[in-house]
């Protein structure tokens, strides 16, 4: 069953390292949603970016699809077009100290590997400007978020700890309604 009635689009958002990419995954299951990695689409091979025109325009075809589960913001300046799009987003608004901690901790397990969730060509790697990107999420995008997330009306599930995430999480293994039933929603 693609989907339910209510939920066809669905936007996973937070810092690298809140667990986006697990959750959208989880989300899928539950669904019967297609998942899309941002990561996946956005990096091509070699850590290379794609050209600012081509990747607006392949977020703008990605969002107008029908049915999704989309994980990551990638461009917060057409994030609010997306939302307004999205049935529903899950904000993934976990501490830094522990998004950090993630990373590291992935790093180390998929050293050299590419990720399942990650463009082709792409080895997980940590460097300094990730570090920097992660550790000042929470003051430099997570404003950007909240304000495109604001600015579209959508309804959120607002995860803010590590102990909700898993509870929604878990609750997924039931069905969506059953975990939608019990979060927290984005305070208005």
């Amino acid at each position: 069953m693609p989907g339910t009635a209510s939920y066809r689009r669905i936007a996973v958002l937070g810092s690298s390292g809140a667990g986006k990419s697990t959750l959208a995954v989880a989300l899928g299951a539950a669904t019967g949603l297609p998942v899309v990695h941002l990561d996946k689409e956005h990096w091509l091979p070699g850590w290379t970016e794609p050209d600012r025109a081509g990747w607006h325009a392949r977020l703008v075809e990605l969002a107008a699809r029908p049915e999704w589960i989309i994980d990551g913001q990638y461009g917060t300046a057409f994030l609010t077009d997306r939302l307004r799009r999205a049935d529903l987003a899950v904000f993934l608004d976990l501490p830094t100290r522990l998004c950090l901690w993630r990373i590291v901790k992935r790093w180390r397990q998929l050293k050299g590997r590419v990720r399942l969730d990650m463009g082709e060509g792409c080895p997980e790697k940590i460097d300094a400007e990730f570090v920097h990107y992660v550790a000042t999420f929470r003051w430099r995008q997570r404003p950007k978020v909240v304000a495109a997330i604001n600015a579209s009306g959508v309804e959120t599930i607002w995860l803010r700890t590590r102990r909700e995430q898993a509870a929604f999480a878990e609750a997924l293994r039931t069905g969506i309604d059953a975990a939608l039933a019990a979060a927290p929603r984005y305070p208005r």
